[in-house]
């Protein structure tokens, strides 16, 4: 698998736009402009299936509940336990939240 260029500049103009937002609305907004439904979804599924791995929660429940595909859910649990530690970061700042506030309104229909 080839890896990311983060200096590219679109990628850099990504997360700079990330690192603008000042709240849930902001995010909600620029959420849904960036991506379709399907890909909120998605994405919003994956940081469900590393809360759900963080708890140790079986791989087919995962995929019942959230209906990512098992390699979906693999590729997640590797990257959970990996050393970059991006879900373990953002579930630990999420973890130290109330969860209800943060994610009210963070997808379609809320």
């Amino acid at each position: 698998m080839r890896e990311i260029n983060w200096n590219g500049k679109e990628n850099k103009q990504l997360i700079e736009a990330v690192l603008a937002l000042k709240n849930a609305d902001e995010a909600k907004r620029f959420l849904r402009d960036l991506m379709t439904e399907g890909e909120i979804k998605e994405f919003s599924n994956r940081l469900e299936a590393a809360s759900l791995l963080s708890k140790d929660i079986q791989y087919n429940t995962i995929i019942e509940s959230t209906g990512l595909s098992s390699t979906t859910v693999a590729r997640i649990s590797k990257w959970l336990k990996g050393s970059l530690g991006g879900y373990r970061l953002i579930l630990s700042r999420l973890n130290h939240h109330a969860p209800s506030k943060l994610r009210k309104g963070l997808f379609l229909g809320s």
